[in-house]
Parts: C-alpha cells; structure tokens; sequence
C-alpha cells in the first residue's frame, strides 16, 4: 500500500483558504466572528507547529525523562481545563482534577500501551504521547460535564440532601442519586461517539492512519481501542472526580454550597 503524501509549505497556504471562506460566511452573516476565528487560526498555527518541533526533538533523543516531562505539562495543562470548564468550583477543586487525570491517565493509559498495544520500551514516544493526548483531551470534557452536573444538583437541591443526611443517611446514599446522573452525563458524549462512528464518521486516529497508507482493517482495530479507552477513562474520571468532591462539599454540618 502506497504511503503518505507529503504536504507542502504551499499546499498549507492554500488550505488557508478555507478559512477566509469561513470567515467571508461570517461577514456576510454579520456573525462578528472574523476576529476571532483569525485569532483561534493563527493560535492554532502557532502551537502546533511549536509542538511539532517540540514532538520531533523527543521522538529524536527517545529519552524516558523527555516522554515523562512532557506527559506531565499534557496533564497540567488538562486538568487546568477541567477547571475552567466547570461553571461551579469549591476549594481544592485544582488538585482534585490533577488528581483525577492522573488517575484515569495512569489507570487506562498503561492498560493500553503496556497490555494491548504492547509498546518496547515503554516509554516509546510515538504510542505514549498520542495515546495519553487523547485520554486527556476526551476524558476532560467527560469529566467536566459529570462534575458541572453534580455540583449543579447539590446546589439545586441541596434541602434534599440535607434531609436525607438528617434522617440518617450515610455520605454515599445522601449523594447517590447526584452521582449516578453525573457520570451519565459525563459517559453521554463518548457513547454518541461510539454509536456513530464508522456510519456517520470515521474517527481522528483512523483517517490518519489511513491517509498515512496503513490497512483499513488495520487502522480500525486500533480506533476501537481508543473508543473503548476513551470511553473507560471518561468513566474513572467521572466517578473520581465525583468521589472528591463529595468529600469536600458534604462536611459535618452539610453541604458547602
């Protein structure tokens, strides 16, 4: 099968192109988002090509402490989102995201590459980033919605937890029902992924793979395992970080909303 075709400096500058046309759609609809689109380009210009260069320096050297350095600025950086995502927030929610990530990162992430994808060594750059990249970047929204809705059922019916603990009910039932709402809402957009994929849409991962010229076949093993990843690491997210901050905001004296 046929390799990759190179793209050129020329053939990036020509895709530009579409760009200006949604930028043209704008101006025509006076949507005000010309600025703003102009800026979110030349951002995402920048960084990935900063990352490229970054990302080719670590493939090159294949330093273990290189892979693990950079794995953990990924990580700050996701859980950083997670928090400014929520719409609600409580003291020491920052460390319970890092916490949180890290956890589903480590959990699913070794999973994958030590005991699926079986990567020698195992700090091997070019499966560790992309697989950890894309934990962090799903699990976060997942994460994020679970805790929003959480924290938005405790505020919205806080009499009712507060009632059940009077009557004498423990940390985990008072926050049950909060917590089972929670991680659905947290699992809903990795299932609506799952359902479509392949009909509607061929997932990231697969279409490169497939543009890069490895097997079809092939390349849809390997987005079924990060689909069953994605959708694993969404669920140990949501349920941690849940767990969290119910231990922050049930107190001895209720609710700290």
């Amino acid at each position: 099968m046929a390799g990759y075709i190179e793209l050129t400096t020329t053939d990036l500058l020509i895709s530009t192109m579409l760009v200006v046309i949604a930028g043209g759609i704008s101006v025509a609809l006076r949507l005000g988002l010309v600025k703003s689109l102009a800026i979110a380009a030349v951002r995402c210009v920048a960084q990935l090509g900063m990352i490229g260069l970054i990302l080719k320096y670590i493939f090159t050297l294949q330093s273990p402490l290189l892979v693990i350095g950079w794995l953990l600025v990924m990580l700050f950086f996701a859980s950083r989102e997670v928090v400014r995502r929520s719409k609600h927030g409580y003291d020491g929610l920052r460390m319970d995201a890092f916490l949180t990530m890290s956890i589903a990162a480590i959990t699913v992430g070794s999973i994958v590459t030590q005991a699926v994808i079986k990567v020698i060594p195992w700090y091997d750059p070019q499966y560790l980033i992309p697989v950890f990249g894309m934990i962090f970047g799903n699990s976060l929204n997942g994460i994020s919605l679970a805790l929003d809705r959480f924290l938005e059922h405790l505020k919205s019916r806080r009499q009712e937890v507060e009632l059940l603990l009077a009557f004498g009910a423990t940390r985990s039932e008072a926050l049950e029902q909060a917590a089972r709402e929670s991680v659905r809402t947290g699992m809903m957009p990795i299932i609506n992924n799952m359902s479509v994929a392949g009909i509607v849409s061929l997932p990231g991962i697969m279409t490169g793979q497939i543009v890069a010229g490895v097997s079809p076949l092939q390349a849809v093993t390997y987005q079924i395992v990060i689909m069953f990843m994605i959708s694993a690491s969404c669920a140990i997210g949501s349920m941690t970080i849940l767990w969290l901050a119910g231990r922050k905001m049930l107190g001895d004296f209720g609710l700290k909303i």
